[in-house]
């Protein structure tokens, strides 16, 4: 479910409430144009990936994965009668502890008489896209660090081997993503449903679409099971276009230039954890809660339970390059 669309609950019920005064002098303008501009929220997809492992209720903060390694061939023949030494299991551990986030916005009884919106229902929409952006935020951070990376060489072919040594010729193309669709399935990396998925910010995407390889989402021949987000796809890779998909523009890229990580995802690559009962929550407190004898405070906010982690390094790839948008870009 969207997010933001599961925070904004029974809002009727708290549609006489307002909200501070303070930072609100525009709310008390003698005229004020009733049309509010809607919030340009981003796609949210990074979870959507992901394997789900619920903590159980009273079930600890701290989910513990564990990964046999594969047995190598055993291509030596034994020899009649003498009994070989076998072998044993190799496991590795690994941990995730979930951590909780959380934002309100304190609202007023004054406003109630004097403002001429519906503070409520703006501070619940705010709130929604902040509790969105954060949580997928989360799991974009962690899939972003991920050890499998691939760098786009320049555009005289060039192979690049560090962030640092990237430039603006260095931007996606359709190669790239065959030879990561190749690496996954080198690694036994299953697809999700019948393709790998890459994750792309729109201008990185922006160079890949006028390749002839490129086929718009619009033109497969089965537009069945589209994805949230999806734009298209290049070979077996289908592409996820989020604004929130991971931008470096920092000390460890090229002088000025923005770059981009575009994460291309097999199934299975990683997990998301929360405890049950502790999902998104929105929460609405009544006039008078707490210490507040004249009932002057309400308050609107969200808190949720969340930690993503990556359980097999090898089923996925970061892709990272520059674009016809990296001098301009921000770092997100």
């Amino acid at each position: 479910m969207n997010l933001i669309k599961k925070i904004l609950i029974n809002l009727q019920l708290f549609a006489t409430q307002t909200t501070v005064l303070e930072g609100l002098s525009a709310e008390m303008k003698t005229y004020y144009e009733k049309r509010l501009i809607d919030l340009a929220e981003p796609k949210l997809v990074h979870s959507q990936f992901g394997d789900k492992y619920p903590i159980p209720k009273n079930g600890g903060k701290t989910i513990e994965f564990r990964k046999y390694d594969s047995l190598a061939k055993a291509t030596t023949p034994i020899t009649e009668g003498v009994t070989p030494a076998g072998n044993s299991l190799n496991v590795t551990t690994l941990t995730a502890t979930v951590a909780q986030y959380g934002d309100f916005i304190q609202l007023s009884d004054i406003l109630e008489m004097s403002a001429i919106d519906n503070n409520v229902v703006q501070a619940t929409k705010l709130l929604g896209g902040q509790a969105g952006r954060t949580l997928d935020t989360v799991i974009r951070d962690v899939l972003a660090g991920g050890t499998n990376v691939i760098y786009a060489p320049k555009g005289d072919g060039t192979v690049i081997s560090s962030r640092a040594t990237l430039d603006a010729t260095c931007t996606l193309k359709p190669d790239l993503f065959f030879k990561a669709a190749a690496q996954l399935e080198g690694m036994n990396a299953d697809t999700i449903d019948d393709s790998f998925v890459a994750v792309i910010h729109p201008y990185a995407a922006y160079d890949l679409m006028t390749s002839d390889e490129w086929i718009d989402v619009h033109k497969y021949a089965s537009p069945d099971n589209i994805y949230a987000g999806e734009i298209g796809k290049v070979g077996n890779v289908r592409f996820v276009k989020s604004t929130e998909s991971k931008i470096w523009k920092d000390g460890t890229c090229p002088a000025g230039l923005a770059v981009f990580g575009t994460i291309v995802l097999g199934a299975h690559a990683y997990g998301l954890t929360e405890i049950e009962g502790g999902g998104l929550q929105h929460i609405v407190k009544q006039l008078g809660y707490g210490d507040d004898p004249l009932n002057q405070r309400s308050s609107c906010g969200w808190k949720a339970t969340s930690v993503a982690k990556r359980l097999v390094e090898q089923y996925m790839i970061r892709i990272e390059s520059c674009s016809a948008y990296s001098a301009t870009a921000a770092a997100n």
